[in-house]
């Protein structure tokens, strides 16, 4: 089982990215997927969360801005970043709660990261 996360890239402040992860892999089960951040010389930071059911959370600074979603089909987890800051600038991280076709526990998985980079 591995998450892939996509979509980084350079972004003008007030613009608009959207990243993505695939989870792959004997999957049987996907719980809570995530998005974490880490800027240069910052501790990683919950950004958004959604549970299996699409209730969704939302670190503060991020609110009314981003916006995650999932495609439980898919295994796939988005987050839709509107109005974005320079201070968004960090490498986004996925994560997700996954029970393998031949377990009886949940585990979890990170993404690789991707960079985000919010400049004029």
């Amino acid at each position: 089982v591995q998450l892939q996360a996509s979509g980084g890239g350079l972004v003008q402040p007030g613009g608009s990215l959207r990243v993505s992860c695939a989870a792959s892999g004997s999957i049987r089960s996907i719980n809570d997927m995530r998005w974490y951040r880490q800027a240069p010389g910052k501790q990683r930071e919950l950004v958004a969360a959604i549970t299996r059911g699409g209730s969704t959370s939302y670190v503060d600074s991020v609110k009314g801005r981003f916006t995650i979603s999932r495609d439980n089909a898919k295994n796939m987890i988005y987050l839709q970043m509107d109005s974005l800051k320079p201070e968004d600038t960090a490498v986004y991280y996925c994560y997700a709660d996954i029970l393998r076709s031949a377990s009886l526990r949940f585990r979890t998985y990170w993404g690789q990261g991707t960079n985000v980079t919010v400049s004029s």
